[in-house]
């Protein structure tokens, strides 16, 4: 006789035949886990370093939910009410997309955001599968809600306690615009959570600098805009009216250089930096990371 565990190993084994494509690592049945991106102990370190509150009883919105990690994870944890939000990947068949990305990867050819390739299918929502079928196999209450979260009538969305806004300010073209917009579906006195691509100048740490890509420069990805540094990103939670804004992760370590140093790296060589006593070119090479940060109403 079939167990109960018998039963969920046989259907999450039925669920990645159907879904062989996945960005996040969710664990299905005791001992099986989806083929994501980054290992589930990874994605386990990762929400540690949101820090988050206790959920009990609080409503949480994860913007960009994708497969769902997140999501599931702070229900886990106690949350009242979580809403998965999504549009851009669960418009998109991404398992036919992926094999498009991996041959540009391979061969350099060009490669269309998914919105402009062939793949794009919003009427289906097709990358939408996987996190359906964990959801169901899970037995998870998280309300899945399909939209665009820069187009969408955000008051009809609403406010929620806790914000998660994970792995989606780099893609924005409008940064602050989209930090405005979470402000505004954050509650008084709610918390939002950021993670994003950043990066650090050595030497230039206390001055808000953003790395622009604009083709497919990081990760061979033509969604990616833009890397923050930290001030950066406390610059784009104040103006878009959070009342403040703490970076959690550590920065990379950097040599720090005088105001010389820096004139240098950009002088260096001419008549102007002779004359200024400056000497070798300093490394102004971005070092990115990945940050993660608290903006508070």
């Amino acid at each position: 006789m079939k167990t109960v565990n018998d039963v969920a190993s046989e259907d999450a084994k039925a669920v990645l035949r159907a879904c062989p494509e996945w960005f996040h690592s969710i664990e299905l049945a005791p001992g099986i886990v989806t083929p994501g991106r980054t290992t589930i102990e990874n994605l386990d370190e990762q929400f540690r370093s949101l820090q988050l509150p206790d959920l009990h009883g609080k409503t949480v919105l994860d913007i960009g939910a994708y497969d769902g990690f997140f999501s599931f994870a702070v229900e886990r944890l106690g949350a009242a009410r979580v809403a998965a939000l999504d549009h851009y990947v669960w418009s998109t068949d991404m398992v036919e997309y992926l094999k498009d990305w991996r041959e540009s990867q391979r061969t350099g050819a060009p490669l269309p955001a998914p919105h402009e390739s062939r793949h794009w299918r919003p009427d289906e929502l097709p990358g939408r599968r996987p996190f359906d079928s964990a959801r169901e196999l899970l037995g998870s209450k998280v309300e899945p809600i399909v939209g665009d979260f820069m187009r969408m009538d955000l008051t009809e969305l609403g406010q929620f306690d806790v914000v998660l806004y994970l792995g989606i300010l780099y893609h924005m073209e409008e940064p602050l615009s989209a930090m405005r917009r979470v402000a505004s579906v954050t509650a008084p006195n709610g918390l939002a959570v950021i993670a994003t691509v950043a990066m650090e100048v050595p030497g230039l740490e206390d001055t808000p600098l953003c790395e622009f890509f604009p083709g497919r420069e990081l990760n061979n990805d033509p969604t990616n805009w833009w890397a923050p540094n930290a001030k950066a990103i406390e610059g784009f939670c104040k103006a878009a009216g959070f009342r403040e804004a703490t970076i959690l992760s550590e920065r990379p370590k950097t040599q720090r250089y005088g105001r010389a140093k820096k004139l240098g790296s950009f002088l260096s060589g001419t008549s102007i930096a002779k004359k200024l006593g400056v000497g070798e070119i300093a490394d102004l090479s971005p070092l990115r990371y990945r940050a993660y940060a608290h903006a508070r109403l």
